[in-house]
């Protein structure tokens, strides 16, 4: 039987031996979302493909591990005992906005509330190393967004991710993850993973037990945007992960926000740039939802996905196989593995996304202020600090001469953010 796979429009679902036989083809080495779909369009469904690998792999002159049956029935009985599901791009709960994106993923494993991939989608990311003006942005904005009728999509990370994902609790919120769903990142941010799954949406392609590493994070970021109608981007730096999300939602058709910032600070670097390049200058949700409200309920929404391939210098995002070659098309060879490497991907900066250093009660009220004044009792919210050590460390800095304070009990960092 064919497995109806990459419709506009979800299918009536799959069989529970399909779906056994998608995660096996999905679990299997050097079988990435392109792969898979060639594979089903090639055999005629997964069951087919995965019989076919063996010939294909030795053609190849490659040994690659293949998916065994009690290796796929025992990640869903797993997967159900934390509560999860895994979901195929057949089925009819797989949103229709990921479902159109270029390569979408086969196969997700969700936990919690699996009808929000169907409601209207809001990405948020930015800066992980947030100052105090962008955490209260995103908050408000998340916030906002969520009693208009939006989801909050993000990437659990800390930072904006953290005070988007918290503003919208009670709205609605999916979180994606770059690891498995029985190991959430960072740590730091698990009890807000536990909180998401029973009020919101968790949502990860990876299998149980992948422990997220540099690359995966670009893979992740192209779902949030790919569930989203479009991606604000609050504070980001050059180099910035949250800048490969905005350059996924322009690729996968979707709009690009972006909040200004201060040009003394380098967090917003990144996102004036986008401004400047062409994304919409947003300070509020109600900018966001007129942009975003003549998209809604549009049939064709997200299907113009970039045609032309990855940008000169772009890593692939899966180890992956191409068979094309092996099935009489033009490519006379496969292309080269893509090389483990634990190097922050796409160019990140070596902090973002993934670096999960503890930092001490001054590196993060340092962290917090910026050239933008912010008031001292923001400081003390955001912080979790108390008032008193908040006032020291702020005496600390004056006599440091990085202290610049303003009228109305605020206060800012002399000179550029470090």
């Amino acid at each position: 039987m064919n497995d109806d796979l990459f419709s506009k429009h979800p299918g009536p679902g799959l069989t529970d031996s399909q779906r056994l036989d998608w995660l096996r083809l999905a679990r299997s080495e050097g079988v990435g979302p392109r792969t898979f779909r060639a594979l089903i369009n090639r055999f005629g469904g997964a069951a087919a493909a995965v019989e076919a690998l063996p010939a294909l792999n030795a053609k190849a002159g490659r040994t690659a591990k293949i998916c065994t049956r009690d290796e796929a029935e025992r990640e869903i009985e797993k997967t159900e005992r934390l509560g999860g599901r895994i979901v195929a791009t057949g089925d009819p709960e797989y949103g229709r906005l990921l479902a159109n994106v270029d390569s979408p993923p086969p196969l997700v494993t969700v936990k919690g509330r699996v009808e929000l991939l169907e409601a209207p989608g809001i990405g948020m990311v930015g800066s992980r190393n947030a100052s105090a003006v962008g955490l209260r942005v995103a908050e408000t904005m998340a916030r906002d967004l969520g009693r208009a009728g939006f989801v909050l999509v993000s990437g659990l990370a800390r930072g904006i991710d953290t005070a988007a994902h918290r503003a919208a609790l009670e709205t609605g919120t999916v979180a994606v993850l770059a690891g498995g769903l029985d190991k959430p990142y960072p740590a730091e941010n698990v009890a807000l993973y536990e909180r998401i799954g029973e009020v919101g949406l968790i949502v990860t392609e990876m299998p149980l037990g992948w422990v997220p590493r540099g690359r995966d994070f670009p893979r992740r970021n192209r779902i949030i945007s790919g569930l989203s109608f479009g991606v604000v981007v609050v504070e980001a730096a050059h180099r910035s992960g949250s800048l490969i999300t905005a350059r996924f939602a322009g690729e996968q058709g979707r709009e690009v926000f972006a909040v200004p910032g201060s040009p003394l600070d380098p967090r917003a670097d990144g996102t004036n740039d986008l401004i400047r390049n062409g994304a919409t200058l947003v300070t509020s949700a109600e900018h966001v939802i007129e942009a975003v409200a003549p998209l809604l309920g549009r049939e064709d929404f997200g299907t113009h996905a970039r045609e032309d391939g990855p940008e000169e210098g772009d890593e692939p995002l899966w180890d992956e196989f191409d068979f094309d070659y092996e099935f009489g098309n033009d490519s006379e060879e496969p292309p080269s593995a893509v090389r483990e490497t634990g190097d922050p991907p796409h160019g990140a900066s070596s902090g973002d996304d993934y670096d999960d250093a503890p930092r001490g009660d001054f590196e993060r009220l340092v962290e917090l202020m910026g050239p933008a004044p912010v008031g001292v009792d923001e400081l003390v919210r955001i912080s979790g600090l108390d008032s008193r050590t908040v006032h020291r460390m702020l005496i600390e800095l004056e006599l440091l001469g990085r202290l610049i304070r303003h009228g109305g009990q605020r206060v800012s960092l002399a000179g550029a953010v470090s």
